[in-house]
């Protein structure tokens, strides 16, 4: 008697689970990365809010003249109540106010001039909110860089293993800090 149909198909059985295994492991390395992309975007937001209220604090420290804390709190305010569609424009727009009140020629001589060191905080919080905030982007665009090409692989488009997560893009703003 031969048994070499057995081995056959012991070898079939596991080739499959050898196959089912790495399915499995590509699926959950996808949904991984698409927790990922969502915990790098809550922290994106957090800073992008923590950014914009330390602006409208700087708006309401009576360090700027009122035309200039009027259109830094206008360029906080829009960033925060902006929606999905405009919230990057509305973003680099507050970087851009940021800058400019920041360079402006008068702008140290009036710090220098509080004693009272209310505005070195308020200067050094903005300062570590818009720091965040590029950090904060970067590891954001990193992981959807990483899921974007995770789901390029053949097996994901063939076996559609991301389910209905959408494709994550990229959140691009300018956010160069001012140069406080």
């Amino acid at each position: 008697m031969s048994y070499d149909w057995i081995i056959d198909v012991l070898f079939w059985i596991a080739v499959v689970f050898l196959a089912a295994g790495y399915v499995s492991w590509r699926a959950t390395r996808l949904d991984r990365l698409h927790v990922r992309v969502e915990t790098a975007r809550a922290a994106l937001d957090a800073a992008l809010v923590r950014r914009a209220a330390a602006a409208l604090e700087l708006a309401a420290s009576r360090l700027l003249d009122p035309a200039t804390s009027l259109v830094l709190a206008t360029a906080a305010h829009e960033a925060r109540t902006a929606d999905a569609d405009n919230r990057e424009f509305a973003e680099s727009d507050l970087s851009r106010a940021l800058r400019a009140v920041v360079d402006q020629p008068e702008f140290a001589s009036t710090l220098a001039e509080r004693a009272d060191g209310e505005g070195k905080a308020v200067l050094e919080e903005l300062s570590s909110a818009a720091a965040k905030v590029a950090y904060a982007r970067r590891f954001y665009n990193d992981a959807v860089s990483q899921a974007r090409i995770a789901r390029r692989k053949l097996l994901v488009r063939v076996l559609p293993l991301h389910g209905r997560a959408p494709l994550p893009g990229f959140f691009e703003i300018d956010d160069d800090p001012p140069g406080i």
